[in-house]
C-alpha cells in the first residue's frame, strides 16, 4: 500500500494538474459565471418579470399555484426558473457568437510579411545596382 500511495508524487501530480491551463481557464469561467448569473438574475427579476407581469395583467408567474386537494403544484416556480434559463442560454449564445465574431475578425487581419532572408535582401540590391549601371550607360 505504502507504494500505491506516494505523498510526493502524489502532491507533485496534483500541482500538474491544477497548474494546466484548462484547470485555471474553467476556474476563471465558473467565477465569472457566477457574476454573470448574478447579473441576468436581476435582469431576469427587475425587467423581464414585470414585463411579463404587465402584459398578463399582474400575474407574478413565480406565484402561480395549482391546488389538487391539499396538494399545491407550484408550476409558476418552473415557468419563472425556464424563462431564466432561457435568457441566459440566449446570453450565453449571444456572447459566444460575438467571441467568435472577434477571433474570426483578428484572424483575418493580414499577419506583417516575415522579414526576407539576408541572402535574398543582398541578391535584390545587387540586382538593383546591376540595373543602375545598365541605365547608365
Amino acid at each position: 500500500m505504502a507504494h500505491f500511495f506516494n505523498l510526493k508524487g502524489f502532491l507533485e501530480e496534483f500541482k500538474a494538474f491544477a497548474l494546466k491551463g484548462n484547470v485555471i481557464d474553467l476556474a476563471v469561467a465558473v467565477v465569472i459565471g457566477g457574476a454573470f448569473n448574478k447579473i441576468v438574475s436581476v435582469f431576469v427579476s427587475s425587467i423581464i418579470t414585470p414585463i411579463i407581469g404587465y402584459l398578463t395583467s399582474g400575474v407574478n408567474l413565480a406565484y402561480l399555484v395549482l391546488k389538487l386537494g391539499d396538494v399545491e403544484l407550484k408550476y409558476g416556480e418552473l415557468l419563472q426558473a425556464t424563462i431564466d434559463f432561457l435568457i441566459i442560454a440566449f446570453s450565453v449564445f449571444v456572447a459566444i457568437k460575438l467571441i467568435g465574431a472577434l477571433r474570426r475578425k483578428s484572424e483575418e487581419a493580414p499577419a506583417a510579411p516575415a522579414p526576407k532572408p539576408d541572402d535574398v535582401v543582398l541578391l535584390e540590391q545587387i540586382r538593383d545596382i546591376l540595373q543602375k549601371q545598365a541605365d547608365d550607360k
